[in-house]
């Protein structure tokens, strides 16, 4: 399996090595197959189970409104699917700016320590820039050690806060408080 792209190979929406064959770009029409595939692999890592109708609305929502985030599909020099990262654009009220959040990074096992995962952050970083962006913040599991070991060889920063969840399909019946 080849090396992935080199940082500094990204131009306009696509990071590729020439030389190797290797890319990184935005979700097309013609990847929905390994995609799929991707999305389906990483839910099993975190042991979730999403349809994949829901899986593909994801994706498609992606492609129909790149203003809402870009997924990119990282891709050999074979053209084996061997990744992908979502990044959604938000706002930051406590820096007043824009950010990008990147919500999934994945590299299939057999990929794993070639660099792949560090060549799609810096594509989730090309796609900032070309936003406007300066900021790209992600979060983990706790018990992701390999994945954090690439978060700080990129130079990413941990960060102290708590995640918090809550389904609200049905209202919480919370009242205004009162006088």
């Amino acid at each position: 399996m080849a090396r992935p792209v080199s940082a500094g190979k990204c131009r306009d929406r696509v990071c590729e090595d020439e030389a190797m064959g290797n890319s990184i770009e935005p979700v097309k029409r013609s990847d929905l197959t390994d995609t799929a595939r991707l999305l389906r692999a990483y839910c099993d890592f975190y042991e979730v189970t999403p349809t994949d109708e829901s899986l593909m609305s994801l994706v498609q929502s992606l492609m129909d409104d790149p203003a809402s985030g870009v997924q990119l599909i990282a891709r050999d020099q074979e053209g084996l699917a061997v990744g992908f990262a979502t990044v959604y654009w938000t706002w930051q009220t406590l820096s007043a700016s824009r950010t990008g959040v990147m919500n999934d990074l994945f590299v299939i096992p057999e990929a794993r320590g070639k660099g792949w995962a560090a060549a799609l952050i810096e594509a989730c970083g090309a796609q900032c820039r070309l936003k406007e962006i300066d900021t790209l913040v992600w979060q983990t599991a706790l018990d992701n050690t390999p994945a954090q070991k690439v978060y700080d060889r990129v130079g990413g920063k941990a960060e102290r806060w708590l995640d918090y969840s809550l389904d609200v399909s049905n209202p919480l019946g919370v009242q205004l408080p009162g006088d």
